[in-house]
């Protein structure tokens, strides 16, 4: 029964890590298995949502649940996890280590600093600004654009628990920005400073764990990313709507 107990934290710590990492589901579900099998447990019932872990070491056994309350983007900490569940598959750790590096994996901090992920926005917009057509000109200003709409995004982020407001505000911002940048002269083609910019809030990362989580059989984990990042295209598309409709 102890080893039993041991064997649930350290599968649902896995699975918490993972899903708050923007891990797809049925990796997840897959790793923990994996890591109970591994430590002798033969028939393992794990479920997992966007929101949520379910873990059981048996059928007939209790159920334990863990509520998902805050989600972001890590693959760092999902590849540690990943590499752990290998060591653990090949008998190299012991189930009290496990937990103990799985709830230090657990207390770091994200891999990349706000400071980081603004500035790589930033380059980012540029770029995707000239891949998508835009003349050189527009480097700078999407550059601009980007990076102080994504770091609104990060500021609003954190006041607001409401991640469509943050997503709304963030295009908003890039729009003004963009708007006043031709006006002014500073940039050429409104589209395409626009476009570049909104780039880095684009739910890139949900749409293909949607479509994967899908295509392996994770219907209810599917649609609901599949919906988010609908919700999240459309406060994009809002915000950018808005400012339009009043220049």
């Amino acid at each position: 029964m102890e080893n039993h107990n041991l064997v649930t934290k350290v599968c649902m710590q896995a699975g918490k890590i993972m899903l708050e990492s923007s891990a797809e589901t049925y990796r997840v579900e897959d790793t923990m298995n994996r890591i109970a099998r591994a430590y002798g447990v033969n028939n393992p019932q794990s479920y997992a949502t966007p929101t949520a872990i379910n873990f059981s070491v048996d059928i007939a056994e209790a159920s334990n649940m863990m509520r998902i309350e805050k989600r972001t983007t890590d693959l760092n900490k999902i590849a540690e996890v990943n590499a752990l569940s290998r060591r653990i598959a090949a008998g190299e750790i012991a189930i009290e280590d496990a937990l103990t590096i799985l709830k230090k994996l657990d207390r770091e901090k994200i891999l990349y600093s706000s400071t980081m992920l603004v500035l790589v926005a930033a380059i980012s917009s540029g770029c995707f600004t000239i891949m998508f057509g835009g003349p050189w000109i527009d480097f700078l200003p999407a550059l601009l654009a980007g990076g102080i709409g994504f770091l609104g995004f990060i500021l609003f982020d954190k006041l607001v628990e409401i991640r469509f407001i943050s997503e709304f505000v963030a295009s908003f911002i890039i729009g003004i920005l963009a708007v006043l940048f031709v006006v002014i002269g500073f940039g050429n083609e409104l589209d395409k400073i626009i476009i570049g910019a909104v780039m880095p809030l684009v739910p890139g990362l949900h749409i293909t764990n949607a479509v994967r989580d899908l295509l392996a059989g994770h219907l209810v984990a599917g649609l609901s990313k599949g919906v988010e990042a609908l919700l999240t295209a459309f406060a994009i598309g809002a915000g950018i709507a808005v400012v339009l409709a009043f220049t």
